[in-house]
């Protein structure tokens, strides 16, 4: 199917052409009918040879029914324009032609109608003059009668090649629906209406309401009348919804695959070129507040020049848009069109600083139309696969994910990894006790949204470490202040003189060693910490563990305090720590063994469990 909107100044003969082409009725109200003119969208269709089916939207030509004028021809790619020939170009042609062209629209066809009426040859020149100098360029004219038939052959062989011109449509592509009219249906409920200009609907489909994110079930869908278990693009279609919501339905809301769009309320956009040279002006002069006009939906939005013809928009509610969608600006209240926008971004950064609008202009360039994926990519440094598809760019070609969907511009990612080693050897270097720069702060120094991508970093860096949590660079151990250095030298020397009695909290209170001070203490390798509070000598396990080996085995904790010189303060902490890392053996009761004891049994893992621990010995325990 290849769907055609009208265009064209009040009372020009577009329903009458329409009716003469299709056999159809597309005034749909009495009050239509009965007042001669369209007051609402209409929709018509034909059947041409080798073309197929052919849909039109038939649009209200009154200056005062410019807004819905737009709702029909927003989604539609092509125009049939009605110029009646004893009228001549009007005002609202002018309009209809400068929506078109602020749109974009590069096909169409030229009906001069009323021929019976009028010579057609002035008025056929004048608007061949006029449309050659917008988007639609050069176009196929007729001059047709609806009341005699003359030239409706012409027009429907005209509208063949029309239609055999258009660009094909992507039936794979994530669906955007812009309901046109919405009313109810007894017994089914809400029926939506719209042009499908991409993608694929089916029954028992799930969309998405972009207004809330509501979703809505596909009950049943029509094309021209006929019920079908699929539309694809392009097509006049008609869907039946069900679910929460669906009676909220209005015109200009979208409907869309769930998952795959982005709803924005601000969009960094690009004043097209080819607004008619009467209504052109620079972004600057733009007034302040506008209506923005896409698909069917028109949203108040306020206008900020950024510079030369770049704009920023904040829209009074949020559409999903994306990247290189086209979309109009108009002024309601002065019935103008100032020009079509580009959108260049949906994503825009907040303008803070002083002389930001200005470089968010050389950011996005100078040239007419978005970003290609590299230079989105460099643009945002950081990006989410699925959100890069869902702005309506494509990946780069070779751009695989640093960690999970993540893209990054390779200049960006080298600048974060040197990054990261600076903040690394930065908070060594201020840190002393605790070189180790926690990874949560490691995200936070960067800017990143997620740990990954600082490991994906870490990964990418030889230089750099982790080791509990923690990112080291070249200091991977505490660096001792001298006044803690020499603390320690003290502990270290009654530790030599008695290599099991820790010292006492008042003892490291006066030489002012803190719990923070003890833990770099041992991660520099000047101590081993035991417990909280507990200190010996590096290798003191082992020796205890030694020591130990020469009992009868089993022991209890009593003979193990004797036989080390030490207290219950130390002892019950030490041969805890022996058992975590195997170089005891916890039995039943209060009994402990050696790992390594003569008894033949093998050492215990580092959990200090063994894999075929002995039976218990016979024997008395003594406390």
């Amino acid at each position: 199917m290849h769907v055609v909107a009208t265009a064209g100044h009040v009372d020009h003969g577009k329903s009458a052409l329409l009716r003469a082409l299709t056999g159809m009725e597309p005034d749909r109200w009495a009050e239509e009918r009965r007042r001669g003119m369209t007051l609402d969208l209409g929709f018509v269709w034909t059947r041409l040879p080798g073309a197929g089916d052919l849909a039109f939207v038939d649009v209200p030509g009154h200056e005062w029914l410019v807004g819905n004028m737009l709702a029909g021809v927003g989604p539609v790619p092509a125009v049939l324009f009605v110029v009646a020939a004893d009228q001549g170009w009007q005002p609202q042609s002018e309009e209809h032609l400068a929506v078109l062209d602020a749109l974009g629209v590069r096909h169409g066809v030229l009906a001069v109608s009323r021929c019976d009426l009028a010579d057609p040859a002035p008025a056929r020149e004048e608007a061949l003059a006029r449309l050659a100098r917008s988007s639609l360029g050069a176009v196929e004219c007729v001059a047709v009668s609806p009341v005699t038939g003359a030239g409706l052959d012409g027009l429907r062989t005209a509208l063949t090649r029309l239609a055999r011109a258009l660009p094909a449509a992507d039936p794979a592509a994530d669906v955007r629906l812009w309901a046109d009219r919405v009313f109810t249906v007894r017994g089914r409920g809400t029926v939506v209406t719209g042009t499908l200009g991409a993608g694929t609907v089916r029954v028992g489909d799930h969309l998405e309401l972009a207004r809330d994110g509501r979703r809505l079930r596909v009950r049943g869908l029509e094309t021209l009348k006929r019920s079908r278990p699929e539309a694809v693009a392009v097509a006049r279609v008609a869907v039946n919804l069900h679910g929460p919501g669906a009676g909220t339905l209005r015109r200009g809301d979208a409907l869309l695959t769930p998952g795959q769009w982005l709803t924005t309320d601000t969009v960094d956009v690009r004043l097209g070129d080819n607004t008619p040279s009467e209504d052109r002006s620079p972004a600057r002069d733009l007034p302040r507040h506008l209506t923005l006009h896409i698909g069917s939906a028109a949203v108040p939005v306020t206008v900020r020049p950024l510079g030369g013809d770049t704009l920023r928009l904040r829209l009074a509610a949020p559409l999903p848009l994306r990247v290189a969608d086209r979309a109009l600006l108009r002024d309601p209240g002065r019935h103008r069109v100032p020009g079509g926008v580009t959108v260049l971004d949906v994503r825009p950064p907040p303008l803070t600083r002083r002389g930001a609008a200005a470089a968010r202009v050389r950011d996005l360039g100078t040239a007419g139309g978005p970003a290609g994926a590299a230079a989105e990519l460099r643009r945002r440094g950081l990006v989410r696969r699925g959100d890069l598809l869902a702005m309506g760019v494509r990946p780069p070609a070779g751009a695989g994910p640093v960690a999970g969907e993540w893209l990054a511009d390779p200049a960006h990612w080298a600048g974060l990894r040197d990054g990261l080693r600076r903040a690394v050897e930065e908070h060594a270097a201020r840190h002393p006790l605790e070189p180790g720069l926690p990874l949560e702060a490691a995200r936070q120094a960067l800017g990143l949204p997620e740990r990954r991508l600082v490991e994906a970093l870490l990964a990418a860096d030889p230089a750099l470490r982790q080791r509990e949590g923690r990112l080291y660079g070249e200091r991977t151990r505490p660096v001792l202040p001298p006044p803690v250095e020499a603390a320690v030298e003290e502990v270290r020397a009654d530790l030599a003189r008695a290599p099991f009695r820790a010292p006492e909290a008042e003892r490291l209170e006066r030489l002012d060693l803190t719990a923070r001070t003890l833990a770099a203490a041992a991660a520099a390798g000047a101590l081993l910490r035991i417990a909280d509070g507990i200190v010996l000598l590096p290798g003191a396990d082992a020796r205890a563990a030694a020591v130990l080996a020469r009992l009868e085995q089993p022991f209890t904790a009593s003979e193990a305090r004797r036989a080390l010189d030490t207290t219950r303060r130390v002892v019950i902490p030490l041969l805890e720590h022996l058992d975590r890392h195997g170089w005891t053996v916890r039995l039943d009761g209060a009994l402990r063994r050696c790992a390594a004891a003569a008894d033949g049994t093998e050492r215990a893992g580092g959990d200090g469990r063994e894999s075929n621990p002995p039976a218990r010995a016979a024997r008395t325990p003594r406390f």
